[in-house]
């Protein structure tokens, strides 16, 4: 069957972007490359494009991806719009779903980390204490979040820290989220996301590559995505510890810096690097014929305005100049050339005003368009969907997506002109544009609560367009409610933290107000250095003392603090918090869970106490007294608590387990039994139940069941020495010294200061007949904990055994 020939519009297309975009040598290399087989010497799996802003990098990697699907590639665009490696995946998953091929399992895991990692700070401030550890011993668990890599910032740092003490809280970490979430795989999402989500994306990818010829993947921007993509690709590419990526997969990136020569180097073998420059003189004088621009004094004059910067060429170049004074007067702003030779004035207009919005739809371009001073018509509103079609096709609007924004190159001098050309239609456009996102972030919240609308990403991108919107306008009045935005959005990680950072330094830039300007490139610095601690110590040290959110940034700072293990100086900032607002309910409880991170349970009551009368229908207030009220064996005031706990959030599985707890240590085993089982039934997967109810079971003589339960809990949990100490308990009572050897061993190699441990491998030792090695580790129980009666009865009870064997002898 004969091919089907082009249209004339595609072929037309093609033409102009061949004219528009010039580097016929770099397309011509990446168009040949296709044509070279992947076991070929010669073909190159990996472009980097690199070169300043306004060499058009953007546009050159737009056109590769337009080759690459003419050859039939699956392709996929990411920019900095994708804050990690997560974020990435799914732009890559969600732009091959709009070609047809749907990646179901790489999305449904995607989705799972996203809950999942909204779930992990709440199992770090809060873990129900498996046979109540020592102070010591939670520090080196909380230890882990830094270990983890998940306390913001402080990865240069890591180094100066006890890597044994990290390495160990990193253990107890995992075994803590193990406890909590549903499986292992919901621990890693949180940990280490990658590690689960790459083998699925090259699973998914090497799927698609037997449907399709190629596959590229273009990775732009990458001075900003390169910090946390770059060793992520390398290792994908270089290695196979994920699995295979197919043969058939090109990678351009595209960035202002060169490649990390220490880590691709020794890969040149396989990349081909295309450093970009100002256009030469022949470039920039074809791609002005190609637009009809051959009078040599428009083309001198042209060259000589431009520089050769492509994004300028092609902007003049659309507008064909027939004399050089069509060019402009070289005094003339850069934005008067741009748009100089638009004889329509609406859209003169339109494509002035819509440089405001960092980025725009179809709903940002109508705010825009329907006011401001520029005389942009009702009748031209009424044709906003044509206006906005033009708009889309100018040579410096860039697709971002669903959304367009303008080159920087061409942005900033519209900016400065509208602003300076008119300081109030400048603060009424923005004013105007602020109103519009505060509307549509009011309607998001719609079937929220606000507790949840910081979490809500839609949420999220409103308040950060208004907030901008409104700084450009007003940055003085705007300046104090954003900073105190900024002490909120530090509880929810240094990645949204630093979009508000660089929010702050934008609008400080585009509006030339310095101060704002000045507190993101310092705020900025801070996340870089110390994470969310250090910005809320920057934003306390400058504080005047009547901003109305110091108190919420000390509570803040204490939570950041105490999440690193770091109590003494998070006990500073909590009583720095209540001591400004001693009605601050989160620094109450704040407090209480640095206090119970110390075993200093008493104190924490205190703290609890105050946050309930403040906050009396709050039942995780309640459930974590109830809590803390078991741990200090206060029996009828946990029930009483957690009782009603229950009653206020019956859905909570952590207050039937706690409440099953301290009626199993009552002796009320049947009630313990059936608060076990509700907390299963609303968790499945619930290690700390499952442990406890053994003890129950236990209790009442059924070991079958006792050993079922311990044993399921230490498959979802198998780093939990607790557990290990209660199997080997269990197996010891049933006459299996052996095997409880074995479990004890795990126990202790887990932590070891485990006193219960040794007491009870000092046990098995001796009914074994390894009465010495048993002495030892009774010693080494009483040693840890002088007032263990039941380890100093053993131990009597050893030596006696141990003189009669000598006796004997």
């Amino acid at each position: 069957m004969a091919q089907a020939r082009p249209s004339m519009q595609q072929l037309i297309r093609q033409r102009r972007r061949a004219g528009f975009v010039g580097r016929s040598g770099e397309r011509a290399a990446f168009r040949a490359n296709f044509d070279l087989p992947p076991e070929d010497e010669r073909h190159r799996f990996l472009f980097h494009v690199h070169g300043n802003a306004g060499v058009g990098k953007t546009f050159l990697v737009r056109e590769l991806e337009q080759l690459a699907r003419e050859r039939g590639a699956l392709t996929a665009y990411v920019d900095e719009s994708a804050g990690s490696v997560p974020e990435a995946m799914a732009t890559i998953s969600r732009q091959f779903a709009a070609q047809g091929r749907r990646f179901k399992d790489l999305d449904r895991l995607l989705a799972a980390h996203r809950e999942r990692r909204h779930e992990a700070e709440a199992v770090a401030l809060i873990d129900p204490d498996p046979g109540e550890p020592s102070g010591g011993s939670l520090a080196v668990a909380r230890a882990g979040l830094i270990g983890l890599g998940m306390v913001p910032g402080v990865a240069p740092f890591v180094g100066a820290l006890d890597a044994g003490q990290l390495a160990q809280g990193a253990d107890r970490l995992r075994a803590s989220l193990s406890a909590r979430f549903r499986n292992q795989e919901d621990v890693q999402l949180v940990l280490s996301p990658e590690r689960v989500l790459t083998p699925v994306l090259l699973s998914e990818l090497s799927d698609a590559a037997s449907t399709v010829p190629w596959i590229v993947l273009f990775f732009d921007t990458y001075e900003r995505t390169g910090p946390f993509l770059d060793g992520w690709l390398h290792e994908v590419m270089t290695s196979d510890r994920h699995g295979a990526l197919p043969a058939t997969v090109v990678v351009v990136t595209a960035g202002q810096r060169p490649f990390d020569t220490a880590r691709w180097g020794g890969f040149a073998d396989f990349m081909t690097d295309i450093p970009l420059g100002p256009f030469t003189e022949a470039e920039a004088r074809g791609l002005l014929a190609d637009r009809g621009v051959r009078d040599e004094p428009v083309v001198a004059e042209v060259l000589r305005l431009t520089g050769g910067l492509p994004v300028l060429v092609s902007t003049l170049a659309e507008a064909r100049p027939a004399d050089p004074d069509d060019v402009g007067d070289p005094s003339a702003t850069a934005v008067e050339r741009f748009l100089k030779w638009e004889q329509d004035p609406v859209r003169r207009s339109v494509a002035l005003a819509c440089a405001l919005p960092r980025r725009l739809d179809a709903d940002v371009f109508h705010v825009v368009v329907e006011s401001g001073e520029h005389a942009v018509t009702s009748a031209a509103a009424a044709a906003g969907d044509a206006l906005y079609a033009w708009l889309r096709e100018l040579p410096f609007v860039d697709e971002r997506g669903e959304r367009v924004q303008y080159h920087d190159v061409v942005r900033a001098p519209m900016l400065r002109l509208q602003r300076r050309r008119s300081p109030r239609g400048w603060v009424e456009r923005h004013g105007r544009l602020a109103e519009a996102f505060a509307r549509w972030r009011e309607e998001a919240e719609t079937g929220l609560e606000p507790r949840e609308f910081w979490a809500d990403d839609g949420w999220r991108e409103m308040r950060l367009a208004e907030s901008y919107h409104s700084l450009c306008a007003v940055p003085r009045a705007a300046l104090p409610e954003v900073l105190t935005d900024v002490v909120t959005v530090c509880d929810y990680g240094d990645d949204v933290a630093r979009r508000w950072a660089r929010l702050l330094v934008e609008a400080g830039g585009d509006a030339e107000a310095e101060a704002v300007r000045a507190w993101g490139g310092e705020l900025s610095e801070a996340l870089a250095e110390g994470g969310v601690a250090e910005a809320l110590r920057l934003l306390l040290s400058r504080a005047r003392g009547d901003e109305p959110w110091r108190a919420t940034a000390w509570a803040s700072r204490g939570d950041a603090l105490a999440r690193g293990g770091e109590y003494e100086r998070a006990l500073e900032q909590y009583d720095r918090a209540l001591a400004l607002d001693p009605d601050l309910v989160r620094a109450h409880r704040g407090r209480a869970l640095t206090r119970g991170g110390t075993d200093e349970h008493e104190a924490a009551l205190d703290d609890l106490d105050r946050a309930l009368a403040l906050e009396p229908d709050n039942p995780y207030n309640l459930i974590l007294r109830g809590e803390y009220h078991r741990i200090l064996r206060h029996h009828d005031e946990a029930v009483r608590d957690l009782t009603e706990g229950i009653r206020l959030d019956p859905t909570s599985d952590f207050a039937w387990a706690s409440r099953g707890a301290a009626y199993e240590r009552h002796g009320d085993l049947e009630a313990a039994l059936a608060d076990f089982d509700r907390a299963l039934e609303l968790k499945p997967d619930y290690a700390w139940a499952l442990g406890r109810r053994a003890r129950a079971w236990r209790g009442l003589g059924d070991h079958a069941r006792q050993l079922a339960d311990l044993d399921r809990a230490l498959v979802l949990w198998p780093d939990w020495g607790w557990g290990h100490c209660e199997r080997g308990d269990a197996l010891r009572a049933a006459g299996r010294d052996e095997e409880a050897l074995a479990d004890y061993d795990r126990a202790l190699a887990i932590d070891p200061e485990y006193a219960s441990a040794y007491a009870s491998r000092g046990v098995s030792l001796s009914n074994l007949g390894r009465h010495e090695a048993a002495l030892a580790d009774l010693d080494r129980a009483l040693e840890l904990n002088p007032s263990y009666p039941w380890a100093r009865e053993q131990r009597a009870a050893v030596r006696a055994r141990l003189d009669r064997a000598r006796y004997a002898e």
